[in-house]
């Protein structure tokens, strides 16, 4: 078993499931930045699902470009929500301001925070694949 790779297929299926729930459950709209995580990480669900069904030890080609653009967009989304001088150059200009907080567990834990935390631990999990594949 391939616990690197279970990890990361593990933390997509949270991050997809924790985005529905946001959105189908608590009627949270997601923002523009928020659709945009949500299209690098719904793929990832099925890609490192079948990845680990099949033991594909060379899925971290395909799947790590795209993870890691997914945790450079919510790392900005955690820093445009976090810092306030950042929000003269939010990109949301219609619907719901990409700056708003439905969430801030303990003061700084926010939905993307949490989807950068999913796309760094699916990054990491990645890396560690192909340092194994090197070696």
């Amino acid at each position: 078993m391939n616990k690197p790779l279970l990890l990361a297929w593990v933390a997509a299926i949270i991050a997809t499931l924790g985005s529905l729930y946001f959105s189908e459950v608590m009627h949270f709209i997601p923002c523009t930045l928020c659709w945009y995580q949500r299209i690098f990480m719904y793929p990832l669900t099925v890609i490192l699902g079948i990845a680990f069904y099949r033991n594909d030890q060379g899925i971290y080609r395909y799947v790590l470009p795209i993870s890691i653009i997914g945790m450079l967009i919510s790392g900005y989304h955690t820093l445009l929500q976090k810092l306030p001088y950042l929000q003269q150059f939010e990109m949301c200009t219609t619907g719901v301001p990409c700056s708003k907080d439905y969430i801030n567990w303990l003061g700084f834990i926010t939905i993307p925070l949490l989807a950068f935390i999913a796309f760094t631990v699916i990054t990491v999990s990645l890396i560690l694949i192909a340092r194994s594949q090197r070696s």
